[in-house]
C-alpha cells in the first residue's frame, strides 16, 4: 500500500479497524468511495461523523436510541404500549436486543446489559447493568425474565446468575433453547433459528 497516495492508504488502514474488514476488503472499498459520487461520499461521512453525537442509550432497557436536545429518550421498543408487560428478555448486546426483535417471535421488552461475567477478563456482575434490571422489575407486574445471553462460557455464567438472583424474587426464569450453536452470537443468527430458540426456552 506505500505506493498509494497518503490519503488512501489512511482510509484503508481506519477501515481495517472494523470487524471483520482484511486489508484487500479495506482497499476494495476505499477504491470503491473513490470512485463514487462526492455527494454519497460526503453523506456517508456525516452519518459516521454524527452517529456518536445522535445515538445514546434507552434510559430504560439500555438499547439504543436517538438523542434529542442532548438528552437520549426510550427507545421505540419502551414507548409502544402494545408491548407484553410482564414479559423482559435479557441480552448481552444491543445488537442481539435487535436480532431478536427481528425474529418477530418476543411481544415483550428487553434489557440489556452491555456485556457478559467474565471472571478473567475482570468482568463481575457489578459492570453489567444488573442492578438496574432489578430496579426495573422491583415492583412492577413482570413475572418472567427470559434470558437470552450468547451460548458460551461467559453466556452461561452470566444465565446461571441472573437465576440465582431473581428467583428468589418470585419470579420465572427461562433460558432461551439450543437452538443457537454453542460459541455463536445472536446477532449473527438468522430469525428463524433465533424465533425457535425463543419459542423453546426453558425455565433455568
Amino acid at each position: 500500500m506505500n505506493k498509494y497516495p497518503t490519503p488512501l492508504i489512511r482510509l484503508v488502514r481506519e477501515l481495517c479497524k472494523l470487524p471483520g474488514v482484511g486489508e484487500k476488503t479495506a482497499g476494495r472499498l476505499a477504491f470503491h468511495l473513490l470512485k463514487s459520487d462526492r455527494q454519497d461520499v460526503a453523506a456517508l461521512a456525516e452519518s459516521i461523523g454524527k452517529l456518536k453525537d445522535e445515538i445514546g442509550l434507552c434510559p430504560r432497557c439500555f438499547g439504543l436510541t436517538e438523542v434529542s436536545d442532548g438528552e437520549a429518550k426510550d427507545c421505540q421498543v419502551c414507548r409502544d404500549p402494545r408491548r407484553e408487560t410482564d414479559k423482559i428478555c435479557v441480552v448481552e448486546e444491543p445488537a442481539d436486543m435487535m436480532a431478536v426483535e427481528n425474529s418477530q417471535e418476543f411481544k415483550g421488552f428487553y434489557h440489556v446489559l452491555h456485556g457478559a461475567i467474565s471472571p478473567l477478563d475482570g468482568i463481575g456482575p457489578e459492570a453489567l447493568r444488573i442492578r438496574e434490571l432489578l430496579e426495573r422489575i422491583n415492583g412492577s407486574e413482570v413475572g418472567e425474565i427470559i434470558v437470552a445471553t450468547n451460548p458460551t462460557v461467559e453466556g452461561e455464567a452470566t444465565a446461571l446468575y441472573l437465576s440465582k438472583t431473581i428467583k428468589p424474587l418470585g419470579l420465572k426464569v427461562t433460558r432461551i433453547a439450543r437452538g443457537l450453536p454453542m460459541g455463536g452470537d445472536l446477532e449473527y443468527a438468522d430469525a428463524v433459528t433465533l424465533g425457535q430458540a425463543l419459542e423453546g426456552r426453558r425455565e433455568i
